[in-house]
């Protein structure tokens, strides 16, 4: 026995329990103490046995075949993100020492195209931190601040939650792709120290963090309520920055034409200096020189 987080027998035991009876084609039959299939009912399904099913989900056989894995997740029913997840947790991986969290350090070069951009855009971590963001993104969000973080946010700040009117569909997606970004790799110190700070705060992410959902993000429209322009559908274009490690560049642009690039253009103009400030920053600027 190993002391080993059993990362592999969590998964199938979490999915096992999204699949009901009816949706695997078994009869449902008799009091059932699971909320999904039974461990016998998956072994059976796939062709394989009960004790060894067993050994699967109690961390005792970490070295199942592709073949194996295959038939347990035609039985629950794992699209193609869940099936290459679940490949990632097998085997024997020796263990790391603990190590500090990693430094994420955005481009110049990306620093600089942020801030050019005419549309709210910021670079998030593998954790979600705000590492660079430009004034439009901050004045569609004082969130995306440097320094800030998507997923604390999201769950445990009311106002942020409020600008989301799909706020459950949003948060669904956020977890969904925190497990796929860090995969097996579960001992970083900063993933450590978040997933706990939200799971003790947030019933909502215990929820959803104990369903081991798996995706990727992908562009997609997105619906603000944002307090002073109203409701608005932005693009969201989720971008990987080539050089980095795990770092994206994000954009929310309008469709050119409409309501919302209207709404956009008056948060991009509240976002400029004034000419007041500007001259205060001027007059400043000689007086150190």
């Amino acid at each position: 026995m190993t002391n080993r987080p059993n990362t592999l027998g969590e998964f199938l035991q979490a999915r096992r329990g999204l699949v009901t009876p009816q949706a695997a084609g078994i009869p449902d039959s008799g009091t059932r103490r699971v909320a999904g299939l039974r461990r016998e009912e998956v072994a059976m399904l796939a062709g394989v046995s009960v004790d060894y099913y067993l050994r699967l989900e109690r961390g005792r056989d970490r070295n199942p075949s592709v073949q194996v894995l295959e038939s347990i997740a035609r039985v629950l029913q794992l699209d193609d993100d869940h099936l290459a997840y679940l490949m990632t947790l097998v085997g024997d991986r020796p263990r790391r020492s603990p190590r500090r969290s990693r430094t994420e350090t955005v481009p110049p070069g990306m620093a600089t195209l942020v801030a050019s951009m005419p549309h709210p855009a910021y670079v998030e971590g593998r954790y979600f931190d705000v590492l660079v963001s430009n004034p439009v993104a901050v004045a569609l969000s004082p969130r995306f601040a440097v320094g800030g973080n998507q997923l604390r946010d999201m769950f445990l700040d009311p106002q942020q939650q409020e600008l989301y009117p799909d706020w459950r569909g949003s948060t669904e997606c956020l977890v969904a792709n925190l497990r796929h970004s860090v995969g097996p790799d579960i001992e970083d110190p900063r993933f450590i120290e978040l997933v706990g700070e939200l799971s003790l705060a947030s019933p909502r992410f215990r929820e959803l963090w104990a369903r081991h959902d798996i995706k990727k993000q992908f562009g997609a429209p997105m619906r603000f309520d944002h307090p002073q322009v109203g409701g608005m559908t932005l693009n969201r274009e989720w971008l990987s920055i080539g050089g980095t490690e795990g770092l994206h560049l994000v954009v929310y642009h309008p469709d050119p034409g409409s309501e919302a690039a209207d709404k956009i253009g008056l948060l991009a103009s509240a976002a400029l200096p004034t000419k007041d400030a500007m001259s205060q920053r001027g007059c400043a600027g000689r007086a150190r020189d």
